[in-house]
């Protein structure tokens, strides 16, 4: 099996995180981390582990499959589970809006 490309996985927590207005300070108080290993993780001066990744996805609010949509081989159906996790999260009349705009697209 082929390694995890770690270097990907900590530029697409930076990438998720600096999108939801978070800082690594925030991250990493939420995690129960110090900011250091925050930004080790995403510039790939270590490899984060299961655990610590499991809580990085629970308080960005992102399955572990869409962080690492790389890793599969069918990227498509991650995007697609995103968005189902995405749309169960929004308000009845948000999702009747997000439907009518995704239909005209």
């Amino acid at each position: 099996m082929q390694e995890l490309d770690f270097s990907f996985i900590g530029q697409r927590i930076k990438e998720i995180r600096t999108g939801k207005k978070l800082t690594q300070e925030s991250l990493a108080n939420i995690t129960g981390v110090n900011v250091s290993h925050i930004s080790n993780i995403e510039t790939n001066k270590v490899k984060v582990s299961l655990t610590l990744l499991v809580q990085i996805c629970n308080a960005l609010d992102i399955t572990i499959d869409y962080l690492l949509e790389n890793e599969y081989h069918d990227p498509v159906t991650v995007v697609e589970k995103e968005l189902v996790h995405v749309i169960r999260s929004m308000q009845r009349e948000k999702q009747e809006t997000l439907l009518r705009i995704a239909k005209v697209l």
